[in-house]
């Protein structure tokens, strides 16, 4: 008898972790007014915090589309240097509130989402800033293979101030088209 109190039980779990909005880092504010026109197309991947879904991966990009329910098609790639290969994952991003912040939570697996936060952007959305839901996911992006100096500085002072351990980041090289 005691069956079918654990089923409920697993099934009161996976609700809750369903239900739960993905995070951002105590500290960081998404950006807004936030124009997501503006954002899609591609972005190089100039740095990061590296993960075990990017382990290993250079000349890494992203590509947003927007999808015709209004959600955001995420492709991203790279070149897999172990495995002397290029490897892609395809996902999709949701506004968490209004299409003006720019706080997402992205899927790649299912229905489980993690966050994905511009916290600073140049107004001609050519670089961006990007925090996961802890202080283990950080993303500097832009839109062509380097980033100016001073763009650079700006955004690691932005991320050593939310409490990001910015020595941790990965320098992404770009030296392959696929």
């Amino acid at each position: 008898m005691k069956k079918p109190s654990f089923y409920l039980s697993i099934s009161t779990l996976l609700l809750i972790l369903l239900s739960c909005t993905p995070g951002i880092p105590e500290g960081a504010t998404a950006v807004s007014p936030f124009d997501s026109k503006k954002y899609l197309g591609k972005w190089y991947e100039i740095a990061r915090i590296d993960f075990k879904f990017e382990k290993n991966l250079n000349n890494t990009t992203a590509e947003y589309s927007m999808n015709d329910d209004g959600s955001i098609q995420v492709l991203n790639q790279g070149y897999n240097t172990k495995k002397d290969e290029w490897e892609q994952a395809k996902g999709t991003a949701k506004f968490v509130d209004s299409d003006s912040v720019a706080r997402l939570k992205v899927s790649f697996f299912g229905p489980f989402y993690s966050g994905y936060n511009v916290i600073a952007l140049d107004e001609d959305y050519r670089y961006a800033l990007v925090a996961g839901e802890s202080l283990d996911y950080l993303w500097i992006l832009s839109r062509d293979t380097t980033i100016p100096q001073d763009v650079k500085e700006e955004y690691l002072q932005i991320a050593k101030t939310v409490g990001y351990d910015t020595d941790r980041l990965l320098w992404v090289e770009h030296t392959a088209q696929k």
